[in-house]
């Protein structure tokens, strides 16, 4: 097992490579690690894992209640919904389960509440009610005036991407994967099986996973095929501070558009209240940035559906590109000729469908040719506790009286403590950043954003570099 992310690349031919290391990347690179007799290589352009859509989504792991009936997403995502929930309490990961209300504004908006109840049915989720005007507003007294009802959705629930992508990724590198980061493949080649082009070198593998994201499309032509193209949708979010945590029980969704779910106010599981997205198709694959003009909107819609949130103090802004394909279904498509599994089109449902869409990947490539051999399962792992709902290291004395460092906080924002700190860099796949350490401690993610704790932060991650 290795993680490199400098030099040239090893000569060996895999059996299987995997083209970027997202949530979908890194779940298909665990999966393919419960065959132990595979040779496998997980490939990544930047310097981390979960550095692209995987780590700007809305965190939210769906049910599933609103795709479209009969779609492979449709099945991934209630399979997903399963597997990652089950996964997730045995990791560590922290899940709340707040459930969600799709709020109707209007009388078209109301009529269309019951069409997505039976819709949810069709898709296994039998759980759903409807709720009139006075029922909502006792459960979401702060929500805005004029609502009308809402389809209650139980099962929706707020989780931690940042865990769950790296609990994948430390499964599968301690499995026997090979880890390679900062290798952009700049060139795929078919020569005696696959030969990748990266920028650190060159790398040969029988079999070929493309889940590349937002430049799936770019592989999969590079490799003969026309079946979509890739148009990054952004999505622009603010978070607000941890006082606004009260205003809100359940995830407060808008009955959907073409364009997507639309603007949501959502508690997260480390103690804050996300506002947004946007939904903005853009031709730029790098544009992440965040506008004035996106966040005034947002705030707009966030007066309407919960007034007081607008006046709580907002402590991060960030954007994230989606990979719109103009079709409402994931492009998960085998090309067993060329022994070569693309998988496109994997939107903000991604995070909730990951470990489904890695095993259906592997049935694929095993239909394909790969010969898997036998199963063993990989050890299990216990990741750092992020979320608010459950015992931070700083609150649990038994940590404190066996290693004082989990009692010595660094960033007092976020209650990050320096034994946090020093395992994360101590890692399997330790962070190669700053931003890499705050996703996974949380270090330097509170109001001050650094300000206070910043000087003290770098000096550990320089000194656990060193």
């Amino acid at each position: 097992m290795t993680v490199t992310a400098a030099g040239p690349l090893p000569r060996t031919v895999y059996d299987v490579a995997i083209v970027g290391a997202g949530v979908v990347g890194c779940a298909i690179a665990r999966e393919l690690a419960r065959h132990p007799r595979l040779r496998v290589a997980l490939v990544e352009a930047q310097d981390d894992v979960g550095q692209g859509t995987s780590k700007a989504n809305t965190a939210i792991l769906h049910t599933g209640f609103d795709a479209s009936p009969g779609t492979l997403e449709a099945l991934l995502v209630r399979e997903g919904h399963a597997r990652l929930g089950a996964y997730a309490a045995a990791s560590g990961i922290p899940v709340e389960r707040v459930g969600a209300l799709l709020v109707a504004w209007d009388e078209e908006q109301l009529a269309a509440l019951p069409r997505l109840a039976a819709k949810a049915g069709h898709n296994g989720c039998h759980d759903t009610a409807l709720l009139g005007r006075a029922e909502l507003y006792a459960r979401e007294p702060q929500l805005g005036p004029g609502a009308l009802g809402a389809l209650h959705v139980p099962g929706e629930s707020v989780i931690c991407p940042w865990t769950t992508t790296l609990a994948y990724a430390t499964q599968a590198v301690r499995a026997g994967t090979d880890l390679h980061l900062n290798a952009a493949v700049e060139k795929a080649t078919r020569a005696d099986g696959h030969l990748l082009t990266t920028s650190r070198g060159t790398l040969r593998a029988r079999h070929l996973v493309n889940a590349a994201g937002l430049h799936a499309d770019t592989l999969d032509r590079a490799l003969g095929h026309e079946d979509f193209t890739v148009t990054p949708r952004r999505g622009q979010l603010l978070v607000y501070d941890k006082p606004a945590r009260s205003l809100v029980r359940h995830i407060l969704l808008p009955v959907p558009t073409a364009l997507g779910k639309g603007v949501l106010v959502a508690p997260t599981v480390y103690g804050n209240v996300l506002l947004g997205p946007t939904a903005e198709d853009l031709r730029d694959k790098r544009a992440t940035e965040s506008t004035a003009e996106a966040l005034a909107g947002l705030r707009d819609q966030g007066r309407r559906i919960l007034p007081a949130l607008v006046e709580e103090e907002v402590t991060a802004v960030y954007a994230g590109l989606r990979a719109a394909t103009g079709r409402e279904d994931y492009r998960i498509t085998a090309h067993p000729a060329q022994a070569y599994v693309t998988v496109g089109g994997i939107r903000s449902t991604g995070l909730t469908a990951s470990m489904a869409i890695a095993a259906h990947v592997t049935a694929l490539l095993a239909d394909a040719g790969l010969d898997p051999g036998p199963v063993r399962e990989p050890e299990p792992v216990t990741m750092p506790n992020l979320g608010e709902a459950f015992p931070r290291p700083y609150q649990r004395a038994d940590l404190i009286a066996a290693d004082p460092a989990y009692g010595t906080l660094v960033c007092h924002c976020e209650r990050v403590s320096r034994g946090e700190i020093r395992d994360a860099l101590a890692g399997t796949v330790p962070p190669r950043s700053l931003e890499g350490l705050r996703r996974r401690t949380r270090a330097r993610a509170g109001r001050c954003q650094g300000f206070y704790c910043g000087a003290a932060v770098r000096e550990l991650f320089e000194r656990g570099r060193s």
